[in-house]
Order: structure tokens, then C-alpha cells, then sequence
């Protein structure tokens, strides 16, 4: 009996422990804005870039310049962070 208790014990506190982990995710930074000057998103920005070709495709065509996202962390220090050791 007191085997069957223990059991029980395990599985509801191995549910409490699921219902409280987060999903994994992966972390993705985007180092480039867009600020746009003309059309109908003019005055808007757009922080989604991961590369200055993506940004300057983007505003291609309706106007604007591309800059560093300043919410963006240092890329040095990202590196660093994610770095494997061998």
C-alpha cells in the first residue's frame, strides 16, 4: 500500500514539474532596423532584420535607410556567450 502512494506521489509532483517548465527556444537577434521615408509605412521602423542585405532589399523600391538595431546586444559579447567549448 504503501508503494502504490509513493507512486502517486512521484507522478503528480512529475506533472506539477511539466506544467511549470517553459518551452525551449532559441534566442534570435536582429542587429538591423529599417526606418522608411516614403509610401505608406513612411515615418515606420522595422527592427526584423538578421543582415544589412535584408534590410536594404526591404526599404528598395519605397525609400528609407537601414541602421543598427540599438536594442540589439553587442554581437562580441553574443559570440562569446554562444560559444561551444571543445
Amino acid at each position: 500500500m504503501l508503494t502504490r502512494s509513493v507512486e502517486l506521489l512521484a507522478v503528480a509532483i512529475s506533472a506539477a514539474m511539466l506544467m511549470v517548465a517553459s518551452p525551449a527556444r532559441a534566442e534570435v537577434f536582429y542587429p538591423w532596423c529599417a526606418g522608411y521615408s516614403g509610401g505608406r509605412a513612411a515615418g515606420g521602423t522595422n527592427c526584423g532584420f538578421v543582415t544589412r542585405s535584408q534590410c536594404m532589399a526591404t526599404i528598395s523600391g519605397v525609400g528609407g535607410w537601414c541602421y543598427e538595431n540599438p536594442a540589439s546586444p553587442d554581437p562580441v559579447q553574443t559570440r562569446k556567450r554562444h560559444r561551444k567549448k571543445d
